[in-house]
């Protein structure tokens, strides 16, 4: 097996090349995507096999992962997380699409790809036109976790060709969108009316005071 590197223009992505990464999603096929911080690595939601790879590409075992699923607008939100009351909403619409993941109680909907419930699901509107219009294409989220080097798990990959020598013989597609960051979004844990900050990263947590 051998992916494809494909580039994708990150303002005006081709619909032509976003259909494209679609097909593989739907045949069961493990995409590597950039977003507004590092790159990502992701499935269908839907695609239980497609999601054990995955969890075994990132070496994490497939009951131990916690889902992060990215999105393409608020709509997504309501359709995998538990009513959350307005002020929450109202802070998680100030600041999408943007460097943010947000820790949610999860609902019915969340599929048990795994074989386990989950309490919890993360999610996340980045602010780049290529995965948002890959999962609005789809018609649901992928399945996402940050991309870091395969020998050096501190390590984020930040340079498309880098990534596609490193990973072309164990992903099916490898879109460049250009240079990726070196830091992760910040996490923020909604599964209480107060929020949480669980991790800093390149998003701004003022925003939620």
């Amino acid at each position: 097996m051998s992916a494809t590197l494909l580039k994708i223009h990150p303002e005006t992505p081709s619909f032509h090349k976003i259909e494209k990464a679609v097909e593989v999603l739907k045949r069961g096929g493990i995409i590597i995507y950039p977003t507004d911080t590092v790159y990502g690595i992701g499935c269908d939601l839907n695609n239980r096999k497609a999601a054990e790879r995955l969890c075994q590409i990132i070496g994490i075992k497939p009951g131990k992962m916690n889902l992060s699923f990215i999105c393409s607008d608020l709509s997504n939100v309501s359709e995998y997380a538990r009513t959350i009351s307005n002020p929450v909403f109202k802070a998680i619409k100030k600041a999408v699409p943007g460097p943010y993941t947000f820790i949610l109680r999860a609902n019915s909907k969340v599929p048990k790809i795994f074989g386990t419930n989950k309490k919890s699901v993360g999610i996340r509107i980045p602010n780049n036109n290529i995965p948002r219009q890959i999962v609005e294409e789809l018609g649901h989220p992928i399945i996402s976790a940050s991309l870091k080097n395969r020998t050096q798990f501190e390590e984020y990959l930040s340079d498309p060709e880098l990534i596609f020598d490193e990973f072309r013989h164990i992903v099916d597609l490898v879109i460049d969108g250009g240079a990726g960051g070196i830091q992760p979004s910040t996490v923020i844990d909604f599964t209480d009316d107060d929020w949480v900050l669980v991790r800093e990263g390149a998003g701004n947590p003022s925003l939620f005071y």
